[in-house]
């Protein structure tokens, strides 16, 4: 099994919401195999728990604007992990200590990655 097209569509709205507000370490996860809730986990990380609110909030923003339905959203008040199920994605939105403490990376290893194409950000000089 391998992930929709809607679903890799969603990702790369998320993933270019994420970019847009400084998410570091982007990386999509094809977890349609072992999970059949879901096709994709994209995982971001945010430097600080406003960072990782704002990258959340935009993510969702973004998502609910092209169509997709939030059916769960955890962790916003904490600011530390924030997850966002919109069915065919989930989205993980992790602080920098928790994403190196979860691993989630290494929990689904066996999973492939797939590609994310953000727009180029233009420097500020």
């Amino acid at each position: 099994m391998t992930a929709t097209d809607h679903a890799r569509e969603l990702l790369q709205i998320a993933a270019a919401a994420a970019d847009s507000k400084q998410a570091e370490d982007l990386v999509a996860l094809d977890v349609s195999g072992p999970l059949p809730l879901t096709d994709i986990f994209l995982l971001a990380t945010g430097r600080n728990e406003r960072n990782v609110i704002a990258i959340a909030s935009e993510i969702e923003d973004k998502l609910i604007e092209h169509g997709a339905k939030p059916l769960r959203r955890e962790g916003r008040a904490e600011g530390r992990w924030i997850l966002l199920d919109f069915g065919d994605l989930v989205v993980h939105v992790f602080h920098e200590e928790d994403r190196m403490y979860y691993s989630l990376e290494r929990l689904w290893k066996d999973c492939p990655a797939i590609p994310i194409t953000v727009p180029v950000r233009e420097s500020a000089e």
